[in-house]
């Protein structure tokens, strides 16, 4: 899937709902002043409406696309460590030993999500960038939207991130106190489910200091 910049200055479609357009600016503005952000995130994958697979981690991530994940469920001292640019990430498969890495490619299917997601496609810049991306360029037509003072849902079409070629539609709740998402639900276009991302416990410029993930 291509990486597409932030479009801060590009004007965007007139299809979608202003409000969703100017959400997306917020959350943009926002990105752009995160040096790093921790937050624990729990992720479930459904087949056929059902629910198939459920992982638990701690996602860290540094300015300049240094990411790090310490699984918790299904594999309780699993880490995954990736730095920008790099076609292969490192493995700790025991937290407990980390002298024993290995190096995978990124594109290796056991290092992908269920949905296929690589590691480089996992952090909130890139997410916002996906976003933006869709509501310029996919037709959004009749989108929900509603708000309360501490939160904002909204849902849109968009081409799915893995592949860039299938119709799905994408529901976020959003906090309005850090213009972060905190839930992301993804549907097929019959309505049922593919995959929620449930994230919580933000934690951000905390200054994480780059050995963290030193390889």
């Amino acid at each position: 899937m291509t990486y597409f910049p932030l479009l801060a200055g590009k004007a965007l479609s007139l299809s979608g709902d202003p409000r969703v357009f100017h959400i997306v600016q917020k959350m943009e503005s926002t990105i752009k002043s995160v040096e790093d952000y921790t937050c624990e995130v729990e992720q479930t994958f459904y087949q056929d409406g059902s629910e198939e697979k459920r992982s638990n981690f701690r996602f860290y991530f540094k300015k300049g696309k240094k990411i790090r994940v310490d699984f918790t469920h299904p594999y309780p001292s699993l880490t995954i460590i990736y730095l920008a640019g790099e076609d292969k990430a490192t493995v700790v498969p025991f937290r407990f030993m980390p002298l024993m890495k290995f190096r995978f490619s990124i594109q290796d299917s056991r290092l992908k999500t269920r949905a296929g997601q690589r590691i480089d496609q996992t952090d909130m810049e890139y997410f916002i960038q996906f976003i933006r991306k869709n509501l310029e360029s996919t037709n959004q037509g009749d989108s929900e939207f509603r708000e309360n003072q501490e939160e904002s849902v909204f849902s849109l079409f968009a081409l799915d991130y893995i592949t860039g070629k299938n119709l799905e539609k994408y529901r976020i709740y959003l906090s309005k106190k850090i213009w972060l998402p905190t839930c992301i639900e993804r549907y097929d276009l019959k309505g049922s489910p593919i995959e929620t991302t449930a994230i919580r416990d933000y934690a951000i410029n905390t200054h994480l200091d780059d050995r963290f993930f030193d390889p």
